[in-house]
């Protein structure tokens, strides 16, 4: 939204004084000139040469308009016979100039990174006989509205800002300029805009037509980015008269069209609401994206009834990279702080932790990164792509943005060099006639509002193979190459070389040079030092003050081979090491060479004190800045580090080293296979992104690859034809078959792993049987497949069901469908149709079947289409034409049909599939060479796509799974046969009818095995129901509490609690929602007996897991922080902290059978971090927090304290030796340390010993403990690792990296480990081999130690059970979330969750069968009002819903449902609760949105926000048409809108509303939109308090009409007292105060019992009886009740508390 002193809209020429000429600028022939046509003044622009005559705002360009308007409205009539031109520069968010220019000279389109060009070329129409007043033939007057924002998006996908600069060039009259955020109609009349949904054209901006006249007969309006659907040709397009168009929006006359079909992506527009997409995407938001190789797109407008939205935008997130180099492996440098490494792989620029191994990315280049440098604070990267000429970017490297973009005056760059100063970039390369050039530029200005500026160019004859910038003096650089090295300069503005005397070593081939480094800060120019190496292997030491060589010497290898190992030598004869790449640091000089070995030398280079070995020759080298490791690359596709104080070698990265030609994915291991022209064969692993094997052959090239998919077995094709069976457990060949005679072009198997297929070039079909591993064929059929066609991911094709084979041929103008079993022809399908475009017939190339239940069968052709045929009759189904500009060779359809991926050049295109009337795809670049395949993750929750690199893409989409929640099939789907669930009172709700599902019978469903049969039972079990989901209530429950506590047994059907002399309470806690995420170990789970119980706040929730009923144990009064169950499972403990900061913290010991609070113990001070129960259960251990670091030992036959022990240091978990009660352990900061309990009567000691972890497990913190086998002891440690003690002997004698971040939880049963991590990972360790390891010592090798399973889940992970197998388990995690995890399975299911953040509002269903909350996870989830279950959930990443409304019953639509929710960055969306989807995303707002509320109509949106300004829009039309600013200054924060009669208050209206403010103001409001009338009522200023009052913060300012009285209003906020003030609107006058405790936090009344509900900061809520004046307090809450909330029928109250949410049944009074 525009400013506001630029709405609703802006005269240019007026604002900016155009006819003074002082904020701008004429240039040539520029007069001012009557019209005749628009009787009035225009300005006149003439001349033979545009850009000598021209009008210019501002005056210089170094000025801005800094107009922030949508659109640009410019009224101008060009010149009979004469070209014009358009200049406008645009801004973008990220400061980046683009020129946008309009012409009837251009005859193309042209793009670049800083510049559009737009053809605009008039076309005479033949004027209509018998209309009055026709303007004559010729160019008339044009309206040209520019959409400046979708031009940026759609063509640049940049951000618009705002509009810096217009120059208007000859030819041409123009009226004015006007920018607005308004969509105006310059045809539409008033009277016509008030009947229909359009915004006309405002008097002043229209242009005059006289009565009885068409607007469209004498005038032109071209809106562009058009938005009606037309040929693609036509770009820049008139809008049709309403004859024609059958629309409100028209011209007629001229044909404004492209001479040729625009190649940029397609917005998506309806006729009157747009929505913010774009359909290309990179991996990052904002990135710029240089396109070179464009796609066709045309410019459309669809109605508004079929437009479909493709939602999210974008779907798709760029997660990590397999891949390196590209155009050279000599590009890896580190980061200033040594804990990244930067590197390119192709387009892309990766940074990679080295500590976690994440990687985030630098997007935009089109084509390979061919150099790139970072300066010495890294703060700014430099980055060039290859191509000419060279397009060069600079980087914010701490944000990702790219803050310059510009060409090079050198057409191929080779080499970068920044000084540290960051200053002064250098880039050598090769101009356009091939000589050797060096540029440096200035980017001392860039981020800071300027650009790199050119300081130099210089061109030598010398050969430059590297060029360093000196670290010592920023003017002085440094080259070498063939024959030379230059020492160079820059001084004045002139960069100078000097070549160094080299003498006989002249004749050297030198590779690459680097300055020497100070021992300290201090570095005088005179011990400046450069080395060289060379090819030879010399090094030169050169001094650079004298420029002469100082020392020369060679370096020779370490030994022969087969040979004695002789004495390091500096000279002699013979060959010496071939060096490619050296680095210096202050000790030592790290030289990588083409036999494979980087050496570590001392700058005398007496000895060799480190090498290592790689697998390739060594491309570059690079020591990190503390000196400790050093990088290095391999021409064979190799990234890493050799860590010299460990002197351990670490991959950090593999590549192929040629394209990919083919993947596939396995489910079980997570693995992931490629196949490349590098005629190697690598297995991956999905979860790490690390290579697993590779397979090598240097005859024969692999061509297609697929796994089995139940055994660890992968099939690969070979170009000699052969078949191949690779067994991934023993990494060797299984079979080989040689049935075919050319390439394997395809490879395939069956769902269910029986057979398997492969097809070659020369037309034949094998059929495998894989019962077994030794894999055979079972027929082969000649002449099926077609001949000569190229090896492609998708040549063959499996259903889902594994009954049916697809593939092309036998010719390549057909598809045949053949029975898998019998290979039987089912179906053969001609698409030989003729391709216009060509003139050729049209063939197949690949194939896709979709999931079994559709019935579908994709096929791609040659002529860009997509064909949808049903895989039965091979009817065709539907068509996606025009899907890319050449062949799609691989296709891939999601299991849930959602999405269709596909191949298109060097792009990925996501379509739509559900949604038939598609808008079109969603188009992401990245990969710099054609996409080979596409594929989905097993999981489906990830994306594929390989070419020159592997891409792993995230889905950002909720799946059908997650709306779902928890899991199951789908709660709703976007097609037809969706159910409808019953609204309660309307009967329409327009709700999906299928419930969430439970946790299904594979999850399993007896969670909890009975000891014993239930009362009265036979000890049978019913097993007629194990096929349904079980019943399992998603909610908790958690009740508020007195001041005494009831320790009496709670039921899940409600808690009554206990009231002052018997008086009934007015509430009953129904349900709590949600998990404390911010415990450890706080859910127990006893698979034996079926006991299970976590903490929600303040409580203990146990839960029955087969019915889903819930017992509440309240009595803590502070949050659970941890749980410990009893051996025996009698006794249950509970810690939590103080009542208040000086009270301790409260240990509750519980009786599980009896629920009730036996004992109340209390020792810690701040907080109690781990509970734990000796095996025999009569002793409980205590650990303390930071704050008082003290260990307490219990006695559980008395509750006395036993013994206390103060911690010299943090201590973060405890564990009892399961096989000696004896002995106890504990972890924490650097230590474990053993504790021997001896009992002397009643009297217990302890004896401990501490041990330092070992310096080679490199552990700081040991964050976790468990026990394993005897005498073995498992500890987690903060960076990871698992390291194994032998408690027998108090020693470590194993670790291994179990994960890259923190272990917070390890469980051990049965020779298996759990390890959860902070990054959600759960792994399953197979560790039986490690007590033999143990008698190794330290000799023992963590390679027996496998890892069987991993899971991701959605937060770190913080309490988990699992059963004596360790098969199944509950875990808990921060997200606030339990997962039942399968091993057996692979699975994890949901079983309890809530929102992860604050809850920001509750809003309920018409009929109240539906709640709605939304939180600032950004997440709007609906659930049912009678289970409390999640039926949707929408979820916007990145942003906050602050805000929530449901639109009330409409008579005329009563299935229509829709929320509107407000978010952070200003935006409103309007989700369709009937069709689970978002309609519509428009932003009235730039400040975040705080309030929003539906028209009683529900036809208009109003909403506020934090400046202040409040919107009314319309969703049917996505316009914002009326903004007040009444409140400007003060966040919003209520909106109450009423459906009343105003004829009592003395005005007009059906709706009246109500707006506070943060300024304790409130407007009372009276409107009738559908006339566009709106008037205020009444205005209300309440007096602000002390600051010592509200404590230095003011509490929210809440106002609210009252139901039961029409005439009153309620507000609650900061005053001097505190209180509820009535206030009768038709009195104008304060009626009724009602005092209150405290300042209120949130108000809401209810209708049918006249209760009012306040919740306070003090986590109190207050109900007054406004009939009696009583009241009734409850208290219980966590935080402060910040929210509360009635039922449209007052049955239920619904109050929040952050991610808390309480349901109450409210009694009658």
């Amino acid at each position: 939204m525009a400013r506001a002193w630029q709405h609703p809209f802006l005269n240019v020429f007026r604002y900016f004084r155009v006819d003074e000429w002082k904020r701008s600028a004429k240039e040539g022939d520029v007069a001012v000139v009557t019209d005749k046509t628009l009787k009035g003044a225009v300005y006149r622009i003439r001349g033979s040469v545009s850009a000598a005559n021209y009008i210019q705002l501002p005056k210089t360009s170094t000025q801005s308009l800094g107009l922030t308007g949508r659109y640009l409205y410019v009224l101008f009539r060009p010149l009979p016979s004469k070209h014009f031109v358009i200049h406008l520069d645009v801004s973008t968010e990220d400061g980046q100039v683009i020129r946008v220019s309009f012409s009837n000279l251009f005859k193309e389109f042209k793009s670049t990174a800083t510049w559009l060009q737009f053809p605009f070329i008039l076309e005479a129409r033949t004027l209509q006989r018998g209309l009055v007043g026709l303007a004559t033939a010729g160019p008339r007057w044009t309206c040209l509205q520019l959409d400046l924002q979708d031009i940026l998006l759609v063509y640049l996908n940049r951000r618009y800002s705002h509009l810096k600069g217009i120059r208007l060039c000859a030819s041409l009259l123009v009226r004015n300029l006007y920018t607005s955020d308004l969509c105006f109609e310059p045809a539409v009349t008033r009277t016509q805009g008030a009947k229909l949904p359009l915004t006309p054209m405002p008097r002043e901006m229209a242009f005059p037509v006289p009565t009885g006249e068409s607007w469209h007969d004498r005038y032109i309006h071209v809106r562009f980015p058009s938005d009606r659907s037309k040929v693609p040709s036509e770009l820049i397009q008139e809008s049709r008269s309403p004859s024609e168009a059958g629309g409100p929006v028209g011209s007629a006359g001229t044909q404004v069209k492209a001479c040729r079909a625009v190649q940029a992506p397609k917005p998506f527009l309806t006729p009157w609401a747009q929505v913010e997409a774009s359909d290309v995407h990179t991996a990052a938001a904002g990135t710029h994206v240089l396109t070179q190789e464009l796609a066709e797109v045309p410019v459309a407008r669809e109605d508004a009834s079929s437009c479909k939205r493709f939602l999210p935008d974008p779907v798709l997130r760029l997660k990590g990279v397999i891949g390196f180099g590209g155009h050279s492996t000599r590009q890896a440098v580190w980061t200033a702080d040594g804990a990244a490494v930067v590197y390119p792989c192709h387009s892309v620029i990766i940074v990679l932790l080295v500590g976690t191994r994440e990687q985030r990315f630098f997007l935009g280049h089109t084509d390979k990164v061919s150099a790139l440098a970072l300066d010495g604070g890294s703060s700014l990267l430099a980055s060039a792509q290859a191509g000419a000429p060279s397009v060069m970017r600079l980087w914010d490297f701490q944000t990702g943005g790219c803050l310059s973009l510009f060409r090079s005056p050198m057409h191929a760059i080779c080499s970068l060099s920044f000084a540290d100063s960051r200053a002064l970039l250098c880039g050598v390369g090769k101009d356009h006639h091939g000589r050797t050039m060096v540029v440096a530029w200035g980017t001392g200005q860039v981020g800071l509002g300027g650009e790199a500026v050119v300081l130099a160019k210089a061109h030598t004859d010398f050969d430059i193979q590297a060029f360093r910038v000196a670290c010592f003096d920023e003017t002085r650089m440094a080259s070498c190459g063939q024959g030379s090295v230059l020492l160079w300069r820059l001084r004045g503005g002139v960069l100078r070389s000097c070549p160094v005397d080299l003498g006989e070593n002249h004749v050297l081939h030198f590779t690459d040079l680097a300055f020497k480094q100070a021992q300290d800060s201090c570095q005088e120019t005179s011990a400046a030092m450069l080395f060289v190496c060379s090819h030879s292997g010399h090094v030169l030491e050169i001094d650079c003050r004298r420029v002469v060589v100082k020392r020369v010497r060679r370096l020779f290898p370490t030994w022969t081979l087969g040979g004695p190992r002789p004495q390091k030598q500096t000279f002699g004869s013979g060959p010496g090491i071939a060096i490619s790449s050296l680095s210096v640091s202050p000790t030592v000089c790290a030289v990588g060479s083409e036999d494979g070995y980087l050496r570590l030398w001392p700058l005398d280079f007496s000895s060799v004190l480190l090498e290592a070995e790689h697998e390739g020759p060594v491309s570059s080298v690079s020591v990190s800045p503390d000196g400790l490791r050093v990088l290095s690359t391999t021409s064979s596709g190799h990234l890493g580090f050799l860590d010299t104080p460990s002197r351990v070698y670490r991959m950090l990265a593999r590549s192929h080293t040629a394209p990919v030609l083919a993947l596939a994915t396995e489910q079980r291991r997570g693995q992931l296979a490629t196949v490349s022209r590098d005629r190697t064969v690598r297995i991956w692993d999905l979860a790490t992104l690390q290579q697993l094997y590779d397979f090598t052959s240097s005859e024969d090239a692999p061509c297609a690859v697929t796994f089995h998919p139940t055994r660890p077995t992968l099939f690969c094709g070979f170009s000699s034809g052969a078949v191949r069976s690779f067994s991934l457990e023993v990494a060797e060949v299984l079979v080989e078959h040689k049935c075919h005679r050319g390439d394997v072009t395809g490879l395939i198997a069956t769902p269910d792993g029986r057979l398997l297929f492969s097809a070659c070039r020369q037309g034949s079909l094998a059929q495998y049987s894989c019962a077994d591993p030794q894999c055979r064929i079972l027929r082969v059929a000649a002449d099926v497949v077609c001949r000569d066609a190229p090896a492609m991911p998708s040549s063959l094709a499996v259903s889902g069901d594994g009954c049916l084979l697809a593939f092309v041929g036998p010719s390549r103008h057909t598809v045949t469908v053949m029975g898998s079993a019998s290979l039987d022809e089912l179906l053969r399908v001609g698409v030989s149709t003729l391709d216009p475009a060509s003139g050729r017939l049209d063939s197949a190339v690949a194939v896709c079947f979709g999931p079994a239940a559709l019935g579908h069968l994709l096929v791609s052709t040659s002529s860009n289409r997509v064909v949808v045929l049903d895989a039965a009759s091979g009817h065709m189904v539907r068509e996606l034409p025009g899907v890319h500009h050449g062949p799609c060779p691989s296709l891939a359809l999601s299991e849930d049909a959602r999405f269709l991926l596909m191949a298109a050049g060097r792009a990925v295109k996501v379509w739509d599939y559900v949604t038939k009337a598609s808008s079109g795809p969603q188009v992401y670049i990245g990969h710099s060479e054609p996409v080979q395949a596409v594929t989905f993750s097993p999981d489906q929750q990830q994306v594929l796509s390989a070419g020159d690199a592997i891409f792993l893409w995230d889905i950002l989409a909720t799946t059908e799974s997650e709306q779902s929640f928890p899991g199951g099939s789908p709660a709703c789907e976007a097609g037809p046969g969706t159910g409808q669930l019953e609204d309660a009172e309307s009967g329409a709700s327009g709700l999906p009818q299928q419930p969430v599902p439970k946790p299904s019978p594979a999850s399993p469903p007896w969670l909890g095995i009975c000891a014993r049969p239930p009362k009265g039972g036979d000890g049978t079990r019913d097993t007629s129901n194990l096929g349904t989901p079980r019943t399992t209530c998603l909610a908790s429950h958690k009740a508020f509490m007195l001041a005494k506590v009831s320790c009496s047994p709670h039921s899940a059907e409600g808690t009554s609690l206990p009231t002052p002399g018997g008086e009934r309470r007015w509430l009953r806690l129904k349900a709590v929602v949600g998990y404390s995420g911010n415990g450890r170990a706080n859910m127990v789970w006893k698979p034996d007996t079926g006991f299970f119980a976590y903490t929600c706040g303040r409580l203990v929730v146990v839960e029955d897991l087969h019915s889903g009923t819930q017992q509440l144990w309240p009595g803590h009064p502070a949050e659970i922080s941890t749980l410990a169950l009893s051996h025996s499972a009698q006794v249950l403990a509970s810690a939590s902290g103080g009542s208040s900061m000086d009270a301790p913290c409260q240990i509750r010991i519980w009786d599980v059978s009896a629920g009730l609070c036996q004992h109340l113990i209390s020792y810690h001070s701040t907080s109690v971090l781990a509970l734990a129960f000796s095996p025999d259960d009569r002793l409980l251990v205590t650990l303390g927090g930071r704050g008082d670091r003290t260990l307490t030992l219990w006695s559980m036959a008395t509750c006395d304290l036993v013994s206390s022990t103060r911690l010299p240091e943090p201590v973060y978990s405890v564990a009892f030796n399961p096989w000696d009660a004896s002995e106890l352990t504990c972890v924490g900061q650097g230590a474990v340390t053993f504790w021997l309990l001896q009992q002397h009567g009643a009297d217990v000691s302890l004896q401990v010993h501490r041990e330092p972890v070992p310096e080679a497990v490199g552990a700081g913190e040991l964050t976790s403990l468990c026990y394993g086998a005897p005498p073995l002891l498992y500890c987690g440690t903060s960076s990871g690792q698992v390291c194994v003690w032998d408690t027998s002997a108090s020693r470590c004698f194993l670790a291994w990296e179990a994960d890259n971040s923190g272990i917070g939880l390890l469980l051990f049963s049965g020779f298996r480990l759990v390890s959860g991590s902070n990054t959600g990972r759960l792994r399953l360790w197979a560790v039986g081999a490690v007590s033999e390891l143990r008698r190794k010592g330290s000799g023992a090798r963590s390679s027996s130690v496998l890892m069987e399973r991993e899971l991701v889940l959605d937060g770190a992970v913080v309490s988990a059970s699992f059963d004596d197998s360790v098969d199944m388990g509950i875990v808990g995690t921060t997200a606030g979330t339990l997962w039942f995890v399968s091993w057996a399975e692979g699975t994890s299911t949901r079983l309890i969750s809530g929102h992860r953040s604050k809850v920001n509002e509750v809003v309920f269903s018409p009929g109240e069968s539906h709640c709605a909350t939304c939180s600032e996870d950004g997440s709007v989830r609906v659930w049912s009002l009678a289970s409390m279950e999640l039926v949707i959930q929408f979820q916007v990443l990145n942003q906050s819903c602050l805000c929530l409304a449901w639109s009330p019953a409409c008579c005329g639509h009563p299935k229509q449902q829709r929320l509107a929710a407000g978010y952070g960055d200003g935006s409103l969306r309007i989700f369709s609760v009937s069709r689970t989807a978002m309609e519509l995303k428009m932003r009235p707002h730039t400040a975040v949105l705080t309030a929003v509320a539906f028209s009683t109509d529900g036809q208009t949106v109003l909403s506020g926000d934090k400046d202040g300004l409040v919107a009314v829009s319309r969703p049917c039309t996505g316009m914002t048409f009326r903004v007040l600013s009444d409140h400007q200054g003060a966040p919003i924060s209520t909106i109450d809108v009423t459906h009343k009669k105003c004829g009592d208050l003395g005005v007009e209206g059906t709706d009246l509303w109500l707006v506070a403010s943060g300024d304790q103001r409130v407007s009372v409001w009276a409107s009738d939109w559908l006339r566009n009338h709106c008037e205020l009522v009444d205005w209300l200023s309440f007096p602000t308090p002390a600051a010592a009052e509200t404590r230095g913060q003011l509490p929210p300012s809440l106002a609210a009409f009252c139901p039961w009285d029409g005439a009153l209003l309620m507000y609650v906020g900061p005053g001097v007292y505190k209180e509820v003030i009535i206030y009768n609107l038709c009195q104008k006058q304060v009626v009724e105060k009602i005092p209150l405790p405290f300042f209120a936090t949130s108000l809401s009344l209810s209708l049918g019992t006249r209760l009012l509900a306040v919740g306070f900061a003090e986590c109190m809520l207050r109900l007054v009886d406004c009939a009696t004046g009583t009241t009734q307090d409850f208290a219980g809450h966590d935080s402060a009740v910040h929210l509360c909330r009635f039922t449209p029928s007052t049955r239920l109250l619904f109050t929040a508390a952050h991610n808390e949410i309480l349901v109450w049944e409210v009694a009658s009074c």
